[in-house]
């Protein structure tokens, strides 16, 4: 009777310890910059990516990318920008969410907060044509769809009063 109790408990405790060993699959390495530049030109020759290249030659996409540049140093280091709103609807088609469009050192900008929900945007919602706000963020971004730099806003403030802040992540990220 003690013998089998030692065999199913030896073989318990080697089961356990198979379990909690290394994981079988290691984490895979991040690609190499001579693998990215590969997959970014092999991108480039897809039809979309012959579209991008297209549009960040024309004048257009120019523009854009002059724009997104003029304010990269604050969006780096998530700095106040002075700005003014010129609208309170996005241009037409887009599908980014909640957000206004707004003139940064004389520049236009499409300043997006996301999707929205329940109450988070509330008071966002209180902003008029012409009122001046503060704004932070730590991105701006663009693609071909758009005539104007999207910056995602983080932080918007009011006369001296900040009206929207967003939440850090539950995940830590």
């Amino acid at each position: 009777m003690i013998l089998p109790l030692v065999v199913v408990s030896g073989l318990v405790f080697a089961g356990h310890e198979i379990k909690n060993g290394p994981p079988e699959k290691s984490t895979p390495k991040p690609p190499s910059a001579a693998e990215m530049k590969a997959d970014r030109e092999r991108w480039e020759a897809t039809p979309e990516g012959i579209k991008y290249k297209k549009w960040e030659a024309s004048p257009e996409g120019k523009k854009v990318l002059a724009g997104a540049a003029k304010i990269r140093k604050y969006t780096s280091a998530s700095s106040n920008m002075e700005a003014v709103v010129t609208s309170l609807s996005l241009p037409p088609g887009s599908r980014l969410g909640f957000g206004v469009m707004a003139r940064i050192n004389g520049d236009d900008y499409i300043l997006s907060f996301g999707l929205e929900n329940a109450h988070e945007f509330q008071q966002l919602h209180s902003l008029k044509v012409n009122d001046k706000i503060i704004i932070r963020s730590r991105s701006v971004s663009w693609a071909p769809k758009y005539l104007y730099p999207i910056v995602s806003g983080d932080y918007v403030e009011r006369d001296s009063k900040v009206i929207y802040k967003r939440a850090p992540r539950k995940d830590g990220c």
